[in-house]
């Protein structure tokens, strides 16, 4: 039977990272999947359900939180620095690799969206990475943010900018948006249907909240994950798309997978940005299971 255990571990800045553990049966040590989650979302917006067929299959998994979200430490709470992520996700693969259950010379790393170009960033630098995942990943902050941004809110948009950043100056905490909200009136990241039901799906109090720093938008339409696709070979590289995503944007993720050199492959998934999570778990899960199971068995 797979156990789940909570784990901490520590990362720069003195603080720590917390997560789950997914332990499968059988004597060790086991192959292993790191795995984090997208743009303001928590390890219990899905994520465990991947976990347990991953360690059902005869992995270790580790998920675990973001800094400034969830479980995890840090501050300014609900703050996302793409790479500060990316050098956290590295302490979580050395977390890994000196546990006692897992062989260090065959881990993976699964990401999803936001965390889908993180994965995309480290397949390409991280060299003790045997294979990765990339699910419905973001690849480029600034095409994409031409695609969901109307012309005429830009300007407005530019400006929350500027005077957060001045606040900032003056000594004032980062100022906040929500995350998801379908009034019009709210600055928030995103407004789509399928973007609020996830977001918003029944959790356990305190767990999540609906706020993000606006400087993390900032940071987001900067961040090119994409550039780094060519360098991830010859690590192997699977790329889950989905077919009309208007988050991370299907032909952007179509174009990078097709820049990626070999050992790659390619799914394309029915619908949209969330339905791998959800009506199309079993399609992107047994995908990513038979990767893992190709190069890490």
């Amino acid at each position: 039977m797979t156990t789940r255990e909570e784990i901490k571990f520590p990362a720069e800045g003195g603080i720590w990272l917390r997560g789950w553990l997914f332990t499968p049966d059988g004597p060790g040590p086991h192959p292993a999947i790191t795995m984090a989650h997208g743009y303001a979302a928590v390890k219990e917006h899905r994520l465990e359900r991947f976990a347990r067929v991953f360690a059902d299959n005869g992995f270790v998994v580790l998920v675990h939180d973001h800094r400034t979200f969830g479980a995890s430490d840090g501050t300014p709470r609900q703050d996302i620095d793409p790479w500060r992520q990316i050098a956290d996700w590295r302490r979580a693969i050395s977390y890994l690799e000196q546990r006692p259950e897992v062989d260090p010379e065959r881990i993976g790393l699964w990401g999803t969206s936001y965390a889908g170009g993180h994965a995309l960033v480290l397949g390409a630098t991280d060299r003790r990475l045997r294979c990765i995942v990339a699910q419905v990943p973001t690849i480029s902050g600034y095409e994409q943010g031409l695609r969901r941004i109307p012309p005429e809110a830009v300007a407005q948009l530019e400006d929350s900018f500027i005077k957060d950043e001045r606040a900032q100056f003056r000594g004032a905490p980062p100022r906040t948006q929500a995350i998801v909200s379908d009034d019009p009136a709210v600055p928030a990241s995103y407004r789509t249907q399928d973007a609020l039901e996830f977001y918003t799906q029944p959790l356990p109090i305190g767990v999540w909240e609906n706020t993000v720093t606006i400087r993390s938008t900032r940071a987001a339409r900067m961040y090119e994950p994409g550039a780094w696709v060519t360098r991830i070979s010859p690590t192997p590289l699977l790329m889950l798309v989905a077919a009309n995503d208007t988050t991370t944007v299907t032909d952007l993720a179509l174009a990078a997978y097709e820049r990626a050199l070999e050992p790659k492959k390619l799914i394309l998934i029915p619908g949209g940005h969330f339905d791998p999570y959800t009506s199309r778990f079993d399609t992107a899960s047994t995908a990513a299971l038979n990767w893992f199971r190709t190069y890490l068995f």
